[in-house]
């Protein structure tokens, strides 16, 4: 393979690609939920929960988000052959690629510049999800593969106990987001390395190792270097002194090298824990149990929540989602995750003060998510990371659910092969309008004589009654001398003199060339 050719993956079906219908959200009020104060000037209230397939959420929500958000997590299933309660787990491989990639390729277009997407799998899928996502967001933005410790018991029954997942780490600019990211703080188990054993007045320090491989070096690097205690020490067998033989005088002379407390060891280094706090630490790729949780902490945790009921299968700990936050996302910035499960992203992008979008299709959603926000922004959740980041309450979400298709079949007309579409009786004046704005990629209007705009200078006009030449010639009449205008109308009378900058369309006819209709699955 030469360094020009793409490596990409092929299975059974990849050239099938869905034309998916952007549907309109619908705010759903009685499911939304708001604290009924403002607990602080940082809660955030214009988060959204949805309620539906995520293909056609993510197709929904790209219109208005595309390039717009700063971080992406999920936990897709794992495709292991095993069944959950809340999911299937276990499509045929082939399918599960076209499912992702389907999905995938609308959260890459969604990420910031500075974006990143962060994905929980195993290793049943890894391999071939991380080439998929080479393929989709290029491989020189791949940035990491995160080991998290998931449990700590061992299983006897299997052949290797597996007790790690996978969370592959790409960037929608790898150049840009390591520009951005944020280091992480410092635990107290790190401050507890450092220690103060000659009384620096810089305060406490630890030391790190003052030679390096051979290899690295120069010739200035290789000399006798001289101990307090008038000892003469070479670099050790393959290695030489990490700087220059000035430098390293410079460097004692400032006190930054550590000779041990009788001044004959072999020196170190020594790194100040107050230039550390300043700067934070650089992220392992080994998460720990005891750093992050487990599933069975995050299992625990929901039982307390909802007063010893098991309501969800490994759920993903809260300070798994919090370091990942911690890492990728500030105050104020948009988290998405688009496999909601039990709601623990947008539970800790709530309580790190993140605007966060979720997207669920299961039961799971009423039972589970939309109860479980409702203790965080009461209050009354306590557990997860609420001690870790100060959590008292507050803020709220919208709940919103996907609309219909906006064309269904006329059963009375349709024929097996000739189908007849209609627009869907459930649908009022604005919704139609709004509907075919999103199709046509139009900016929604409110209260305006243009129903969208696409530019400063194109627009959308929708009318359900005939239009008529002294209809037409009324709407003309609006337009400015640079402006150009869409008019999509039920009816159109024959003989209509249209002008050079308006362009007349049909509902239904010109709505079915430009997706499909009637799949609420993908």
């Amino acid at each position: 393979m030469t360094g020009r050719q793409k490596l990409e993956l092929t299975w059974v079906g990849k050239e099938n690609r869905p034309a998916l219908e952007p549907r309109i959200l619908l705010e759903d009020a009685p499911r939304s939920y708001h604290a009924p104060h403002r607990v602080s000037d940082e809660s955030l209230f214009d988060n959204r929960l949805i309620f539906g397939d995520n293909l056609l959420a993510l197709k929904a929500l790209e219109q208005e988000f595309t390039g717009g958000i700063r971080c992406v997590y999920v936990d897709p299933p794992y495709n292991t052959g095993s069944a959950f309660d809340h999911f299937e787990d276990g499509l045929e491989h082939s399918i599960w690629l076209s499912l992702m990639r389907d999905r995938f390729e609308i959260l890459g277009r969604l990420l910031q510049p500075e974006g990143s997407l962060w994905v929980s799998i195993d290793d049943n899928e890894a391999g071939y999800l991380r080439v998929l996502l080479d393929e989709i967001l290029g491989r020189q933005n791949f940035v990491a593969t995160v080991i998290w410790e998931k449990r700590t018991s061992r299983e006897n029954r299997r052949v290797f106990s597996f007790n790690h997942d996978y969370i592959l780490v790409f960037a929608r600019d790898r150049a840009r987001f390591e520009q951005t990211r944020n280091l992480l703080p410092l635990s107290d188990e790190v401050r507890g390395r450092y220690k103060n054993p000659d009384n620096d007045p810089r305060g406490p320090w630890q030391s790190v190792s003052a030679n390096a491989m051979a290899g690295h070096g120069t010739p200035s690097q290789f000399y006798k270097l001289k101990t307090p205690a008038g000892v003469l020490l070479d670099p050790p067998a393959g290695r030489c002194w990490l700087y220059t033989q000035q430098r390293m005088e410079e460097e004692i002379a400032k006190g930054n090298i550590w000779f041990g407390k009788d001044g004959r060891s072999v020196p170190r280094v020594k790194r100040f824990l107050s230039d550390t706090e300043g700067r934070g630490l650089t992220p392992e790729t080994i998460w720990r149990a005891d750093e992050v949780g487990t599933n069975d902490s995050a299992k625990k945790d929901l039982i307390a929540l909802f007063n010893g009921k098991a309501v969800f299968d490994n759920p993903k700990p809260e300070g798994l989602i919090k370091r990942i936050l911690e890492i990728a996302t500030n105050p104020g910035d948009v988290v998405l995750d688009s496999f909601g499960g039990s709601g623990t992203t947008g539970a800790v992008a709530h309580k790190m003060r993140r605007r966060w979008i979720m997207v669920e299709l299961g039961k799971h959603c009423h039972e589970v998510i939309i109860p479980r926000l409702q203790k965080v922004i009461d209050g009354a959740d306590r557990g997860g990371v609420s001690e870790a980041v100060g959590w008292k309450g507050g803020g709220g979400f919208n709940f919103y659910r996907l609309a219909e298709s906006l064309l269904v079949t006329d059963k009375d007309l349709s024929t097996a092969q000739k189908p007849v579409y209609v627009v869907n009786p459930k649908y009022d004046a604005k919704m139609l309008i709004r509907a075919i704005c999103k199709i046509e990629n139009f900016r929604y209007l409110r209260d305006n004589r243009w129903h969208g705009a696409s530019s400063e200078h194109h627009f959308l006009y929708v009318t359900t009654s005939l239009l008529s030449q002294r209809h037409l010639d009324s709407v003309t009449v609006q337009l400015g001398e640079q402006e150009a205008l869409l008019i999509y109308c039920t009816r159109r009378a024959s003989g209509l003199k249209v002008p050079h900058n308006i362009e007349v369309k049909k509902i239904p006819r010109d709505l079915l060339a430009k997706c499909s209709f009637e799949e609420d699955r993908v």
